[in-house]
């Protein structure tokens, strides 16, 4: 057995189901000779972000892990790797590399030295012998900690060589919980319930802890709203009377308000990362901050108590604690939370009814998305956006109602994330439906993997808003568009969506919108992947609140 045999052998024994991969690597054949599938897609990009979609849905109980050549397959998977640490998503990227003799000769490439900066553990197998110890350094990164892509380099000469007996003496590392001090718990809770006007702020990390119901009982026990981050939407019900709702850079206006007014500040299971891509926190707040990586903590913000620790333990012990300061029944809604959220979300709603309702041709942005959140069985249905007006047209309007219901991300962007996602979630969770809302710039960066979908039996359907350009700019570059058409493009990706394999449905008139969408759940489930190719109005109207 080589050392490439001995790394699938690994891969086995951590129950590894599945593999991304493209276009070519020892690895593949040895993980195939295992059982584990493997599933090409038309490119290294999307197969490292197809991991990190099967990764999203999976709470790191699995995940997902992609294969490359060494060279430029490996230097093709920058824009998976960069996603993937932005938003601390535990991958396993296993690239090849060039022989050590070459290791450090111009150019040959290698990725955990290049990909340091995007990932949360990088190393290469220099000998045989190393095998069992850097497997099990990778799986405890992936568990542990915060979360992030883990590289194992494997060159092409060392990846040839006999494995010694004890690369195969392998025991999967596990997963270590830690909880914050009682005393910081404690002194947690009393600026909580000693708050005039306080607020949860809900990252991704409650989602990966399966914490979802320890928020929603510390939410009803304090009458304290949840305001939901982007990667943390649909860790609270969105149908919820104290849910505020998610935010990218656009948000609700009951959001706006909590965030702009609230006194005390909450944020459990989020990095709270000042990005261009979620909701900025005016200063002169008390800030209570639990994220499982205390590098996170007083990173951006700085932090009246820090509660390092699992979002689900540390939920747990904020329940408990209220219940010891106030008793076991928690508080009435005596101050009319929900009241003011549910005035302030209908004056908000009724607003933006016109647009959402709207009858207008081209078809408008936001009745897509409102055709979207009536369509859908939510609990059987995982939905996400892709970066750009998608992004900032969706979170604020499609209600997530249960876990991992809709896939938020974006601390980087990258354009034509949306089908490899979910084409990873699907594989992660066949029983779904899954839809990913993309523009039509989005499209040309991973439109082919419709085929990969369609070969893999791992049926999605993609929603193109066929606009004709590119929404988030229609008036950033005046002199450029009117000489040069540079925000222009077009094409018929209902046809192209037919050319692979896949059904195309062109659509043109508002009214066709609900019976498409009902259209597509029944095709997915017949086993065919569906493009909808809506022609739409080129929106630039965003909810910031």
């Amino acid at each position: 057995m080589n050392v490439v045999e001995a790394v699938a052998r690994v891969l086995k024994t951590e129950g590894v189901e599945l593999v991304t991969c493209f276009p070519t690597n020892p690895m593949i054949e040895a993980v195939a000779k295992e059982g584990i599938r493997t599933i090409m897609f038309r490119q290294e990009r999307g197969a490292l972000m197809a991991a990190d979609g099967y990764s999203r849905m999976n709470d790191r109980k699995k995940f997902g892990v992609a294969i490359s050549q060494g060279g430029p397959g490996s230097e093709n998977s920058m824009g998976g790797l960069a996603q993937a640490f932005a938003d601390n998503v535990p991958i396993l990227y296993l690239p090849g590399g060039p022989p050590l003799s070459q290791h450090s000769v111009r150019p040959n490439f290698s990725p955990a030295r290049t990909y340091r900066t995007v990932s949360k553990q990088a190393e290469v197998i220099y000998q045989a012998g190393q095998v069992a110890a850097v497997m099990r350094r990778a799986f405890h990164a992936l568990r542990n900690g915060r979360g992030g892509p883990v590289i194992v380099e494997i060159p092409a000469d060392v990846g040839s060589e006999e494995a010694p007996d004890s690369a195969l003496n392998y025991q999967p590392p596990k997963r270590l919980l830690q909880s914050p001090s009682k005393s910081d718990v404690a002194e947690a809770v009393k600026f909580l319930l000693n708050a005039k006007k306080p607020l949860i702020w809900s990252g991704a990390g409650v989602l990966f802890a399966s914490a979802t119901e320890e928020l929603r009982e510390l939410a009803e026990l304090t009458q304290i709203p949840v305001f939901t981050t982007m990667p943390g939407k649909s860790s609270f019900d969105e149908c919820h009377p104290l849910s505020l709702g998610a935010g990218s850079r656009a948000t609700s206006l009951a959001a706006r308000t909590w965030i702009k007014d609230s006194d005390v500040l909450f944020a459990v299971g989020s990095s709270m990362t000042r990005t261009n891509y979620g909701q900025p926190i005016p200063d002169g707040k008390v800030i209570l901050h639990s994220v499982e990586s205390i590098e996170d903590i007083n990173k951006d913000f700085s932090v009246d108590v820090g509660l390092p620790g699992d979002a689900k333990l540390t939920l747990r012990a904020m329940i408990d604690e209220v219940k010891a300061q106030i008793g076991g029944t928690g508080r009435k809604d005596q101050n009319g939370v929900a009241a003011e959220i549910a005035k302030i979300r209908k004056q908000w709603m009724d607003e933006w009814a016109p647009l959402l309702n709207s009858d207008e041709v081209p078809i408008g942005t936001y009745r897509v998305i409102s055709e979207l959140d009536r369509a859908l069985d939510k609990e059987n249905s995982v939905v996400t956006h892709d970066a750009g007006a998608p992004r900032d047209s969706m979170v604020p309007f499609y209600a997530a109602s249960t876990p991992h219901s809709y896939i938020g991300w974006g601390k980087t962007t990258h354009l034509g994330f949306g089908i490899p996602l979910m084409i990873g979630a699907k594989l992660a969770a066949p029983d779904k439906f899954c839809l990913n809302l993309m523009g039509d710039a989005a499209f040309g960066m991973s439109g082919l993997d419709i085929e990969t979908s369609v070969r893999s039996g791992a049926p999605i359907t993609t929603i193109v808003l066929n606009n004709g350009g590119m929404a988030t700019y229609p008036g950033g570059f005046p002199t450029a568009s009117k000489l040069y058409g540079v925000t222009r493009m077009g094409g018929d990706y209902a046809k192209i969506a037919e050319g692979m394999g896949a059904v195309g449905v062109t659509v043109n008139q508002p009214p066709e919108v609900g019976p498409a969408l009902v259209r597509a759940q029944q095709l997915n489930r017949e086993g065919k992947t569906v493009l909808l190719d809506i022609h739409t109005n080129l929106e630039a109207r965003r909810p910031y609140g």
